[in-house]
């Protein structure tokens, strides 16, 4: 029997409705992998094997957040200079990039959960952003800086939802965050290693072969985007219903129980709409959406990072070098927050206290323009980027299936937060400098809203899982599913 045969049968055999046994026609879903003990060193294993892909996978995104970030080192060392720009010109090249993020990652998602090996599609999205990036080192103007922006924007946008989206189809609920939180420490490391990446290449590489150090930063780090391409077509993993060279059968089956375990006592609802009409007629999935736009608007500081940290007055290279410590201890953090969710199931006090602290360093900023307290604010800015991480994660646990509305749904939020960074740039105008009072007041009033409607939401979730323990009560079934709030 083939392998997707082999799968194909167990899965008929588990039926997923609330209350039914979780198998069939056998006495427990263990015995197809030779007990709990056997199905336990089989599980390990699994889990072992996608972890090391997951590593590659944030590292994939360490390099996707450089690329993405690197005109903000350029800015300081030239780039405004050198192609004539002026007013908000710069603003314009990092909202041209989330335009090419909106316009493409519903129909990419869509198409994504279409395919048998999504491996292949997401590989060559990498080759075509390292190819944008260098053509932005090759700009001569604004206009070409904008076009190779926006189509950096249009192949980049195929990543991140994407990979959400296939881990999804990999780990339980209650393991997904963790795992969603490396790639929150791989943008919080590209500040640190792009930062000190930059101040090597400025320090060093100006005029060599006539370009100035700014486009070598294009060059080098597009560059080792399209090698680290090459591995991914072997290391992406694809979903668990196609056939991998690196998973053993009985790995290959348990993969997709798993999966039907952790949605066990979900109702399935009969419907024939597509996953774009199922995800679109969600009410909960727009106010999701709008919660994490305003949320990522508090967040965009990250993007003008360099920026605050050289209104301290030092030169590009210390500021380059000063921006590293706040983003480590991030890290750091965020793992640490990230793991703990995971554990005790909760989302919503995961993410309001990371919030906190942001707002705290926002409100030092706005209070002083003393050095050292202005640096200080910093580090507890830094504090507060995890909480996308958390929120994305409470997205995917809110919206458990079925699979074409999850991929539609992902996509939708990963859009509509791209609509709002679009215009997020345009919160940091340089006549705002140095303080940046105004923006920072801005940050503080999104995260304000963006917390209250999260409240808003935890409690739905809240009175939902009471609707089914009551329901569960009544009709004297086992405890079925619940959503993590």
């Amino acid at each position: 029997m083939s392998l997707r045969a082999s799968t194909d049968r167990l899965l008929g055999d588990i039926e997923i409705h609330h209350g039914a046994d979780v198998s069939s026609d056998i006495a427990h879903p263990d015995d197809c992998f030779g007990g709990p003990e056997k199905r336990k060193r089989v599980e390990q294993g699994l889990l072992r094997k996608l972890d090391l892909r997951v590593f590659f996978l944030v590292l994939v995104a360490l390099i996707n957040y450089m690329d993405r970030a690197n005109i903000a080192a350029a800015r300081i060392k030239g780039l405004e200079e050198d192609l004539h720009l002026t007013g908000q010109q710069f603003n314009s090249l990092l909202s041209v990039l989330f335009a090419g993020f909106v316009l493409m990652q519903i129909p990419s998602n869509m198409f994504l959960n279409r395919l048998r090996k999504p491996s292949v599609y997401v590989s060559c999205c990498i080759i075509l952003w390292g190819f944008f990036s260098i053509t932005t080192g090759t700009a001569q103007s604004f206009r070409s800086a904008l076009i190779s922006r926006f189509f950096l924007g249009v192949s980049e946008a195929v990543f991140s939802p994407a990979v959400v989206f296939i881990l999804s189809r990999w780990y339980k609920r209650n393991e997904l965050g963790l795992r969603l939180a490396y790639f929150i420490c791989a943008s919080s490391l590209s500040k640190v290693i792009g930062t000190l990446i930059a101040s090597g290449i400025i320090a060093t590489m100006d005029g060599i072969l006539g370009y100035a150090a700014w486009r070598w930063l294009f060059f080098v780090e597009g560059g080792l985007t399209c090698m680290i391409a090459i591995p991914a077509f072997y290391l992406v993993p694809d979903f668990p219903t196609t056939p991998a060279s690196w998973l053993t059968v009985e790995e290959q089956m348990l993969a997709q129980t798993r999966m039907v375990e952790d949605l066990h006592g979900l109702e399935k609802k009969d419907t024939q709409q597509s996953g774009l009409i199922e995800a679109f007629s969600d009410w909960t999935v727009w106010w999701l959406a709008i919660a994490l736009t305003i949320l990522d608007a508090a967040l965009s500081f990250g993007d003008f990072f360099p920026t605050l940290v050289a209104t301290l007055g030092y030169n590009e290279t210390t500021t380059l070098l000063l921006c590293a410590p706040p983003w480590v201890l991030g890290v750091l953090t965020s793992l640490l927050i990230m793991w703990h969710s995971d554990s005790t199931r909760d989302r919503f006090w995961h993410i309001l206290g990371p919030v906190s602290l942001g707002s705290i360093g926002f409100l030092l900023a706005i209070s002083t323009m003393n050095t050292a307290l202005r640096y200080i604010s910093l580090f507890f800015m830094t504090q507060s980027t995890v909480t996308y991480v958390v929120s994305l994660a409470w997205v995917s646990n809110s919206i458990p299936g079925p699979p074409a509305k999850q991929a539609v749904a992902l996509a939708f939020v990963n859009v509509f937060v791209g609509l709002g960074s679009v215009g997020t740039p345009y919160i940091w105008p340089a006549a705002w400098a140095p303080s940046y009072s105004k923006s920072f007041l801005i940050c503080i009033l999104a995260f304000s809203i963006s917390i209250t409607m999260l409240f808003v939401h935890r409690l739905y979730l809240i009175r939902l899982n009471k609707r089914a323990e009551r329901k569960e009560t009544t009709l004297g079934l086992p405890q079925g599913f619940r959503y993590i709030v």
